[in-house]
């Protein structure tokens, strides 16, 4: 997600979209991981200035059941991280429900699906009692904040409402699949390894 700063994020989220509509024709089914979902041993906080607005905002990420998955919880609306609440908004990526916005999540995902938490509540407080729009800190411009919070933490074996542990499913790409548009793409290939490669261009 930290390429979308540099790709215009009104093509992208459009060609994520289409990314997503063509899921069931390129991907087989969810496949076994031989791997518990996991999620956080406990609350960690984090307070710092966001990028675009300039304001501060407070962001608590809390454990979650078991295939609950990762979704941001602003004043009681809860917004999943996923593609499909992709907004189009620029430099940055957008996930918006019911007239409800949070910006630049880029740097916290990545930072938790690389750290392996599956599932977690994420908190944004005290940022603008009247708006409906939350930033999350930018830090240094890195996920690295995020990692070291959640380090500081620490995982555990996520379990459901009856104490049951859950595997985690992975989507398996069976063909190549790709969407572009103008000079931005994403494309993602068959693999035995998770292999990533991109390239950002900034003109001066």
């Amino acid at each position: 997600m930290c390429a979308s700063n540099a790709l215009r994020s009104s093509k992208l989220v459009r060609g994520l979209r289409t990314l997503d509509q063509t899921y069931a024709k390129h991907f087989d089914a969810f496949l076994q991981t031989g791997r518990l979902q996991q999620t956080l041993a406990g609350c960690v906080e984090r307070r710092g200035k966001a990028l675009h607005s300039g304001k501060l905002s407070t962001v608590r990420l809390c454990p979650e059941l078991a295939s609950q998955g990762r979704y941001f919880d602003f004043r009681s609306n809860s917004i999943p991280a996923s593609v499909e609440f992709a907004q189009i908004s620029p430099l940055c990526t957008t996930l918006g429900k019911d007239g409800f916005r949070i910006r630049t999540v880029e740097h916290l995902l990545s930072a938790l699906e690389a750290e392996g938490v599956d599932n977690c509540r994420i908190e944004i407080e005290d940022f603008d009692s009247q708006g409906h729009d939350a930033e999350i800190p930018i830090f240094d411009g890195s996920a690295r904040e995020w990692v070291a919070a959640v380090e500081e933490v620490g995982l555990r074996v996520a379990t459901d409402l009856d104490g049951k542990s859950v595997e985690k499913m992975a989507p398996h790409v069976n063909e190549p699949v790709y969407t572009w548009r103008n000079d931005s793409f994403v494309a993602a290939f068959p693999s035995e390894v998770v292999r990533i490669t991109y390239g950002i261009n900034f003109p001066q």
